[in-house]
């Protein structure tokens, strides 16, 4: 499972589409696997919810998504989790060390 922090998620979220690998055709985005009362408390800004209770039932709009992506939590254990999963059935993304915890304690802004 490949993870990164939340530094280098900053940097590859202002990395416009199809300037980096050219192995995914589109943006980078964020897949905050909070409930949704966590995610309206403040996620990385433009990341979609999809809450770790609902992934294998919605675990098509995750694979479906054409740019890389990037699993994010409250600290990093449930994206983990979801990324191992994920990458089990063949599908590459990336988790985000430290999560929204970590985003928050850089200072970068959230929605």
């Amino acid at each position: 499972m490949e993870q990164i922090d939340v530094t280098a998620l900053r940097a590859a979220l202002g990395t416009p589409a199809g300037s980096d690998t050219g192995e995914a055709s589109g943006p980078p985005v964020v897949v905050d696997v909070r409930e949704p009362h966590e995610f309206d408390s403040g996620h990385v800004p433009g990341a979609v919810n999809v809450p770790m209770s609902q992934v294998v039932d919605r675990v098509g709009e995750i694979t479906s998504l054409t740019g890389p992506v990037f699993l994010v939590c409250q600290s990093g254990g449930r994206s983990a989790q979801v990324a191992a999963w994920l990458g089990q059935q063949g599908h590459e993304v990336t988790n985000v060390a430290g999560g929204t915890l970590a985003w928050k304690a850089a200072g970068f802004p959230v929605e």
